[in-house]
């Protein structure tokens, strides 16, 4: 009924690609210390440094070397600050799972935890526009 494909197709590369590919793996490990150092971002913005100490650790031991750290102030109010966090977190959390670094997801777990509570605290709805 069909006749086999008797031609290159026109999709395959003409030449091999000469960059490095990464794995599956190592995409994950970029994405999670990338969601990691967004929220350490937020979390010293806050000011809170014990759980910054505990998210800068995870990132070096992702990276192999300490991330990078600075004192860039956005100006955001506390509560938008710990809605950043609390998706940062989920975010990362997500990737943790899908990886299965347990100490990456437990420490994600913890600090979206954390920022539900400062939430709560401030009276705040967890989503903005939720009422």
């Amino acid at each position: 009924m069909y006749e086999p494909i008797r031609t290159k197709s026109v999709h395959a590369l003409a030449v091999p690609a000469d960059f490095p590919r990464r794995s599956r793996e190592e995409e994950l490990n970029i994405q999670l210390a990338g969601h990691l150092s967004a929220l350490l971002a937020v979390t010293d913005e806050l000011g809170l440094d014990e759980a910054a100490e505990s998210i800068a650790g995870q990132i070096a031991r992702l990276r192999g070397a300490p991330p990078a750290r600075h004192a860039g102030l956005t100006g955001a109010g506390p509560a938008a600050l710990h809605r950043r966090a609390l998706a940062h977190a989920g975010r990362a959390l997500v990737v943790a799972a899908s990886r299965a670094d347990t100490a990456a997801a437990i420490l994600s777990a913890e600090r979206m935890d954390a920022h539900t509570a400062a939430l709560h605290e401030l009276h705040e709805p967890l989503l903005v526009g939720a009422h």
